[in-house]
C-alpha cells in the first residue's frame, strides 16, 4: 500500500463524515490521505436505520435548522445517488393518549415545507381499515398519517464517497491505524501503522481532520499539545431484522408507551428492519452488540401494532452502532442533539486540527462543506462547493433510470441469472457493467457462494472497494449475508483466507480496538 510522505490534509476515520470530507476536499484539488484502522463504514456508519430523512421527531426539540437542512439534503442525495437511495412512504397510525392528531398534522405541515422544493409526495391523512397501508397493523388502528422520506444503503454510501475521493486523487488507506501526531515546524507529523503488514509510516500534513466517530476522544488524546476539546456523548442504537411482517413497499413509524419513535421498514425483499433504541454507553466497545433487553423492548413495542406478535426467536440478524453525539447536556439520550459540531484548533501555531462531533447520515455532505468552510483560511484559492451536483460513482444510469438500466443489462447479459441483475443495479448502478465485464454464461461468474453472491463480484469488491474480510462483503458492501446460511458464510471466509495477500491478521486488528 502506497502511503504518501506529505499531503495538504490528513483525515482520520473512514465513516460517512470522513468519507464525505475526503471527497469534497479531493474534488477541490487538495492532496490528502484518509486512514481507517478497520473496514470503511465498519462501525456507526453501517449501523444506521438506513434512512435519508429530516427527522420528524426533532421538531419537538425545536431543531428547525437541522430538520430544514436534512430535508434539503434528502433531495440532493436522491439526485446524486439514485442507485442506492430511494423514496419511501411512511405510515404513522394515530394512537389515542399519545401525540394528539393536531400536533401530528402541524408537524407534517412543517415537514412538507421546511426543506424547500421537494419532488416527493406531500403528507396526508389516511383511513387504515381496508387500505393496503393498514395491512401491517391491528384493525383497532383506524386512522393514520402518511408522509415521505427516503431510504439508503448507508455502507455503500460511504464506499461510493471514497471511490469518488480516490478518483479525484485522494490516497485511501484501509486497515491503517492512526497512532498519533504532533505539530512540528508548521506541519502535523503523523504516525501510521499498517495493520495488515505491521509496517509503520510517517506522514506530514498541513491540516488534520479528526473524524473518528465514537473514537474522536481517543484520537484527540494522541495529538500531543492542542488536541482540542472532546465533548462527546456516546449513545448506542440497535436494530433487529425479522422475516417480513407485511406486504407493501411502505414503512411504519410507531410510538412506544413513552412516545419514542420506532420504525418498521421493508428490507432486502424478504425481511423487516425494526429500530432503533437509544442507550447511553461509556465507551464505544460497550455498543458492539445488542442486549437482550433491547431485543425485548423492540419486539414488545412493535407488537402493540402488528396483527401477530413479534418475538425474539424471530430475529434473524441484529446490529448495533454507537452514535458520537455532541454533548448538549440533555439527560435523555433521545433528546441529545443529532446536529453536528465542528471544533477548530490551530494550537497557536497556525497548524489546524478540526474535530467532528455528531451528525447523521443525511447531512454528511453539508457537514463536509462546513468543514471546508472552517478550513478555508488554510485552503487558498480552490474550487468551490461541488458535491451537490456531481453524481456518485454509478449514478449515471441513463434513460429510464434504474428500470431502464436493468432492461439494458438484461439485453446485454441475457443468459445470466435473472435475480442477479436487479441486485447489482441496487448496489452499483451503472457500475454493474464493470462488475460483470465480459461474462456471458453463468460459469463466467465463477463460484456461487449463495445468496446471490458470485466469485466475480467478490473479486471486484477486493480490487475496487477495499474489501478484505468476509464481513466486509457479506454485511457492508452487500447484504448477501442475510440470504445465506452459516455454512455458506463460513465458506466465503475460507475462500478469502486462501487468497494471496488477504490472510487476516486478527491479533493486530484486535489490538487496534483494545
Amino acid at each position: 500500500m502506497q502511503v504518501p510522505s506529505e499531503v495538504d490534509l490528513l483525515v482520520v476515520g473512514g465513516g460517512i463524515n470522513g468519507a464525505g470530507i475526503a471527497r469534497d476536499a479531493a474534488g477541490r484539488g487538495l492532496s490528502l490521505a484518509l486512514c481507517e484502522q478497520n473496514d470503511f463504514a465498519g462501525a456507526t456508519s453501517s449501523a444506521s436505520t438506513k434512512l435519508i430523512h429530516g427527522g420528524l421527531r426533532y421538531l419537538e426539540y425545536y431543531e428547525f435548522r437541522l430538520v430544514a437542512e436534512a430535508l434539503a439534503e434528502r433531495e440532493v442525495l436522491l439526485g446524486i445517488a439514485p442507485h442506492i437511495a430511494h423514496p419511501l412512504r411512511f405510515v404513522m397510525p394515530h394512537v389515542q393518549g399519545l401525540r394528539p392528531a393536531w400536533m401530528i398534522r402541524l408537524g407534517l405541515f412543517l415537514y412538507d415545507r421546511l426543506g424547500g422544493r421537494s419532488t416527493l409526495p406531500k403528507s396526508c391523512a389516511v383511513r387504515l381499515p381496508g387500505s393496503p397501508l393498514g395491512a401491517g397493523l391491528k384493525p383497532q388502528y383506524r386512522k393514520g398519517f402518511v408522509y415521505s422520506d427516503a431510504r439508503v444503503d448507508d455502507a455503500r454510501l460511504v464506499i461510493l464517497n471514497l471511490r469518488s475521493a480516490a478518483a479525484h486523487g485522494a490516497h485511501i488507506l484501509p486497515r491503517m491505524r492512526f497512532c498519533g501526531a504532533e505539530r512540528v515546524e508548521g506541519r502535523w507529523h503523523a504516525r501510521l501503522e499498517d495493520l495488515r503488514s505491521g509496517e509503520h509510516h510517517e506522514l506530514h500534513a498541513r491540516m488534520l481532520v479528526n473524524a473518528a466517530g465514537p473514537w474522536v476522544s481517543q484520537v484527540a488524546g494522541t495529538l500531543g499539545q492542542g488536541g482540542g476539546p472532546a465533548k462527546v456523548r456516546l449513545v448506542k442504537g440497535s436494530h433487529i431484522v425479522v422475516p417480513r411482517l407485511y406486504q407493501g413497499d411502505h414503512a411504519y413509524i410507531v410510538q412506544d408507551a413513552g412516545k419514542r419513535i420506532i420504525f418498521m421498514i421493508p428490507y432486502e425483499r424478504e425481511f423487516t428492519l425494526i429500530g432503533t433504541t437509544d442507550v447511553a454507553v461509556d465507551a464505544a466497545a460497550d455498543g458492539v452488540r445488542i442486549s437482550r433487553e433491547e431485543i425485548d423492548y423492540l419486539c414488545t413495542s412493535v407488537s402493540r401494532y402488528t396483527p401477530h406478535a413479534v418475538t425474539p426467536d424471530m430475529v434473524v440478524w441484529s446490529y448495533s452502532g454507537v452514535r458520537p453525539l455532541y454533548d448538549n447536556g440533555k439527560g435523555d439520550p433521545s433528546a441529545v442533539t443529532r446536529d453536528y459540531t465542528l471544533v477548530l484548533d490551530d494550537g497557536g501555531q497556525n497548524v489546524p486540527q478540526l474535530s467532528i462531533f455528531g451528525g447523521k447520515i443525511t447531512t454528511y455532505r453539508r457537514l463536509a462543506e462546513s468543514a471546508m468552510d472552517k478550513l478555508q483560511p488554510w485552503l487558498g484559492e480552490r474550487r468551490g462547493k461541488w458535491t451537490g451536483t456531481e453524481g456518485l460513482p454509478g449514478a449515471d444510469m441513463g434513460q429510464g433510470g434504474a428500470a431502464g438500466l436493468l432492461a439494458r443489462l438484461g439485453e446485454r447479459y441475457p443468459r445470466l441469472p435473472a435475480a442477479l441483475l436487479p441486485d447489482l443495479v441496487r448496489r452499483y448502478g451503472s457500475l454493474a457493467y464493470d462488475v460483470l465485464g465480459e461474462s456471458s454464461e453463468p460459469d463466467d461468474l465463477g463460484r456461487d457462494f449463495g445468496g446471490g453472491l458470485y466469485e466475480r463480484e467478490v473479486r471486484y469488491l477486493i480490487e475496487h472497494e477495499w474489501a478484505y474480510e468476509a464481513d466486509d462483503i457479506l454485511w457492508r458492501r452487500t447484504k448477501t449475508g442475510l440470504h445465506m446460511n452459516a455454512q455458506q458464510r463460513a465458506e466465503l471466509g475460507d475462500f478469502l483466507a486462501g487468497m494471496p495477500g488477504l490472510q487476516a491478521q486478527d491479533s493486530a486488528l484486535e489490538q487496534a480496538y483494545a
